[in-house]
């Protein structure tokens, strides 16, 4: 009889194996395990400062009106077509972006408790200042993920 650790490692695999086959056939480029972990880990640091814009309506608003950041979008959304066309303004802005496995997660990382299609991270708050230390915090960070990003576009095209 297996231990509970392998029970969990098991389950854990399959939720895995259900949020990939739940992708949507145009989530490229998807991060990778690591690349994911990171993206969320700075979602959440950008939710804590309010350097944050959650969802389609937020988020394209946001990149029409010349805002720059991050974007990161989720790969499992049904139907599609409500996020096909955020891609094509990130490219037409210069935003870099990248795919997630699960809304779900992306919810959680953002703070939020309803699936979310997508954010947008920036690196100034939406409202009053940030420490000089905790923008710098952020701004390590993004430019970590971006990079990461950019490498991935690369290879992918």
């Amino acid at each position: 009889m297996g231990s509970d650790s392998e029970v969990e490692k098991s389950a854990q695999k399959e939720r895995e194996k259900k949020k990939m086959q739940a992708l949507a056939p145009i989530a490229k480029p998807l991060a990778g395990k690591k690349l994911c972990k990171r993206t969320l880990k700075l979602v959440r640091k950008a939710a804590e400062h309010k350097c944050l814009k959650r969802g389609v309506k937020e988020v394209v608003k946001s990149i029409r009106r010349g805002q720059k950041g991050f974007c990161v979008i989720a790969g499992n959304i049904s139907p599609i077509d409500v996020v096909t066309h955020v891609p094509i303004l990130c490219e037409e802005a210069e935003i870099p972006y990248v795919y997630v496995p699960s809304k779900e997660d992306l919810a959680n990382a953002g703070a939020t408790k309803r699936p979310t299609c997508c954010v947008l991270v920036t690196t100034k708050p939406n409202k009053g200042e940030l420490s000089k230390e905790d923008q710098d915090k952020i701004k390590a960070i993004h430019d970590e993920v971006v990079g990461d990003v950019k490498e991935l576009h690369a290879n992918l095209f």
